[in-house]
């Protein structure tokens, strides 16, 4: 019963702060990006972060309330995830000094997600292979 509870309170909190942060990405790209370059249109082009803010908040707030154990194999997850992002990214970094083309750093959280999944497929096959052994 706590882990459900648990759980539907962190996608209640996650799914509002997207919703915020789609939201706000929506009106900074309408309005912030023909605005003259200044102090005013870069608070309006940072507007999303404040829902990016809240999807932290609400990550934070989750991994508070799980136990010891899903807290560990989340932590791994994320580092295993972080530190395949790192290889990717410096690697692609050596490229670009070979003459690839510049990539966004929007990129890098695109890798980090795939990254996870990937993590997390692994583990997922490597349980179930241990579960029918």
């Amino acid at each position: 019963m706590h882990e459900k509870r648990v759980a539907r309170a962190y996608r209640t909190e996650l799914w509002t702060a997207i919703a915020v942060y789609v939201v706000l990405l929506f009106v900074s790209i309408r309005y912030g990006r023909p605005m003259d370059d200044g102090l005013q249109r870069t608070i309006v082009l940072l507007a999303p972060m404040i829902g990016f803010g809240l999807m932290i908040r609400a990550i934070a707030r989750h991994v508070a309330r799980i136990d010891e154990y899903q807290r560990l194999r989340l932590l791994e997850g994320v580092a295993l995830a972080a530190a395949i992002t790192c290889a990717v990214t410096f690697s692609y970094g050596f490229l670009e000094t070979a003459g690839y083309p510049k990539q966004s750093m929007f990129s890098v959280w695109i890798v980090l997600g795939a990254s996870w999944g990937l993590v997390n497929l692994v583990r997922g096959i490597r349980a179930r292979r241990a579960v029918e052994s």
